[in-house]
C-alpha cells in the first residue's frame, strides 16, 4: 500500500448550527483542514438513519441516507424552507448532537420542504429514485411506517401510505445523495479520499429485511430464530447481544450473493473505499438463539468465506476494502483475511494487553490500516489516564517518551510512533489530534445511553497545529 494517513470523524461530529454535523460548509472546511495538515483520507461511519440509541450501525436501511446530514442552509438558499423555519431549527448547543430534538422535528421540516419543489425538480427527484430500487423500497417503507404510527413492520395493519410522505422521503434521499456527491467531489479535488463504513448486519425493522425476508434467519411467523452478537471480549464480559437478523448464507449464494454485491457497489459509488465492519463473521459468526438474555448463550456457525469475498471483489475493482478483523480472532480468520488480500486493522490500544501481538507498531505490515483507536475505543488521553501505571510506563518507553510526561506528551508520542510504522495507512480519531479525554469518547460498546453525541467546533479544529501534522506526514513519507 502507498503510505498515507487520515482522520476518523463522522459527519454528525462536524460543526454547524443545526443540532448535528451536516453536508454544509463545515464539511468543506474539514476537508481544507485535512489538506492543510497533509492528511489524504477522511474516514466516516455509516450514513444510515440512527436507531433509538442514536447508533448508525442499526438503521431502517443500509442504503438510505440520514436526513440529519442534509444542509438546511442550502434548502433555505433554494427557497424550500423559510427564514423562520431555519431559525427555529438552530441548535441549543454546538458541543453535542441533539438527537431528541432532531427525531421530533427534522424529518417533518424536510417533508414540508418537499411540498415546495418545482415540477421540474419533482421529475428529477422521481427519476433519481426510480433508478435506485433499494432507495425506492426504503422510501415506501418509511411512508408505510408513518401510516402505521412508526410501529415495527411486524405490527403493521395499514397497507396504504400518504403519497406526500412517500415523496417527502424521495426528496430527502435526493437531497442527501446530491449534497454528498458535491462534498466528495470537493474532497477528491483537494487530494482527500473518503472511506465509508459497511455495518456487517442490518436492522430487523428495516426495508432490507421487509423486502428480502427469505435472506434472513426467520421462521414463517417472521420471528428471528437466531440473532447477531459477539461472545465475551475486551469490551464486554457478557459479550454483546446486538439482536440483528443473521443472514441465510446458503440462500444468498443461490444468486451469487447479489444483495451483497449491490450493497458493495452502492457504497463504492459513495466512497473511495469502505471498511467492512465485523469482517470475521465472513469466516464464522456468533449466533444467539432468539430470546436469549445475553450473548454468552451463543455459538459459532461457519460463514461464507471466500465465496462471498470473491463475489465482492468482482464488483469492487481496485477500490480500497478494509477488513475489520478485531475481536475474537482465530487462525482461520487470519487466513481468510490474508487470502482476501484486503488490509486488516491494527489498533495501538490493543497492543499492550499482554504478550506479543500484531497491534504493536513494530509488527504492523504494509497491507494494514493502523489506528490510535476506533470509534469504539477510548480516546488516547483517556486510554493513558486509565491504563495501569506499569503498563503506561511501558507504552511511553516504547514510544520514546519520558513516562513522567505521559499527560503532557504521551498522545503526540503515540501518534508519531504510529506514523513511523510500516502500516500503509494510519488513521487517527479527531479527538486524538485534539488531545481530548474520555469525556469526548464517541461510543462505549454495550452501553445503550449517552453514545454518539460528540461534536467539535470550528474554533477547536482551528486550534490544531496543522504544520505539526503536515511535518509528520512529510517526515514519515505519508
Amino acid at each position: 500500500m502507498e503510505r498515507k494517513s487520515g482522520v476518523l470523524m463522522h459527519i454528525s461530529s462536524l460543526w454547524g448550527d443545526y443540532s448535528c454535523g451536516s453536508f454544509g460548509v463545515g464539511a468543506r472546511e474539514f476537508v481544507d483542514f485535512l489538506k492543510s495538515s497533509g492528511f489524504s483520507y477522511w474516514q466516516v461511519l455509516p450514513f444510515g438513519l440512527v436507531d433509538e440509541c442514536n447508533s448508525p450501525y442499526k438503521s431502517y436501511s443500509t442504503f438510505g441516507g440520514n436526513p440529519y446530514f442534509i444542509d438546511l442552509k442550502k434548502l433555505f438558499d433554494d427557497g424550500l424552507i423559510t427564514g423562520n423555519e431555519l431559525n427555529e431549527a438552530r441548535q441549543n448547543t454546538p458541543y453535542s448532537c441533539e438527537f431528541d430534538r432532531l427525531s421530533k422535528d427534522r424529518v417533518n421540516l424536510l417533508i414540508t420542504a418537499s411540498g415546495r419543489v418545482s415540477e421540474s425538480l419533482k421529475l428529477k427527484i422521481n427519476e433519481f429514485i426510480e433508478n435506485e430500487p433499494y432507495l425506492k423500497d426504503f422510501c415506501s417503507f418509511m411512508a408505510l411506517k408513518d401510516a402505521n404510527n412508526n410501529r415495527e413492520w411486524t405490527e403493521w395493519t395499514e397497507t396504504d401510505f400518504s403519497p406526500e410522505v412517500e415523496f417527502g422521503w424521495r426528496f430527502i434521499q435526493y437531497e442527501f445523495f446530491t449534497q454528498w456527491a458535491q462534498i466528495k467531489e470537493y474532497a477528491n479535488n483537494n487530494g482527500v479520499k473518503i472511506i465509508g463504513d459497511i455495518p456487517i448486519y442490518v436492522s430487523f425493522d428495516s426495508s432490507d429485511v421487509y423486502y428480502n425476508k427469505n435472506l434472513f434467519m426467520m421462521d414463517d411467523n417472521n420471528k428471528l430464530t437466531d440473532v447477531a452478537g459477539v461472545p465475551p471480549d475486551y469490551f464486554a464480559e457478557d459479550g454483546q447481544l446486538w439482536g440483528n437478523p443473521l443472514y441465510k448464507w446458503d440462500e444468498m449464494e443461490k444468486d451469487g450473493f447479489k444483495w451483497w454485491q449491490d450493497r458493495m457497489s452502492f457504497a463504492l459509488n459513495l466512497f473511495d473505499g469502505v471498511r467492512i465492519d465485523h469482517f470475521r463473521a465472513f469466516e464464522s459468526f456468533w449466533a444467539v438463539t432468539g430470546g436469549a438474555k445475553t450473548a454468552k448463550e451463543g455459538r459459532w456457525i461457519k460463514g461464507p468465506g471466500m465465496k462471498l469475498i470473491n463475489a465482492l471483489k468482482a464488483v469492487s475493482g481496485d477500490k480500497l476494502i478494509i477488513a475489520e478483523d478485531l475481536g475474537d480472532i482465530t487462525k482461520e480468520v487470519i487466513e481468510l483475511v490474508e487470502e482476501s488480500g484486503f488490509p486488516g486493522m491494527r489498533v495501538f490500544q490493543f497492543g499492550f494487553l499482554g504478550g506479543e501481538t500484531p497491534h504493536k507498531p513494530h509488527n504492523y505490515i504494509n497491507n494494514s490500516i493502523a489506528y490510535s483507536g476506533t470509534h469504539d475505543n477510548n480516546t488516547l488521553l483517556g486510554y493513558l489516564w486509565e491504563t495501569p501505571a506499569d503498563i503506561k510506563s511501558d507504552v511511553m518507553r516504547y514510544c520514546v517518551c519520558d513516562p513522567d510526561t505521559w499527560n503532557e506528551k504521551g498522545c503526540d508520542a503515540i501518534i508519531r510512533t504510529i506514523m513511523a510504522s510500516n502500516a500503509g495507512l494510519t488513521i487517527f480519531p479527531i479527538q486524538d489530534l485534539l488531545g481530548y479525554g474520555n469525556d469526548t469518547r464517541l461510543n462505549i460498546p454495550g452501553r445503550a445511553e449517552g453514545n454518539w453525541l460528540f461534536r467539535i467546533t470550528k474554533a477547536q479544529v482551528d486550534g490544531i497545529n496543522t504544520s505539526k501534522y503536515r511535518e509528520l506526514n512529510r517526515l514519515y513519507g505519508r
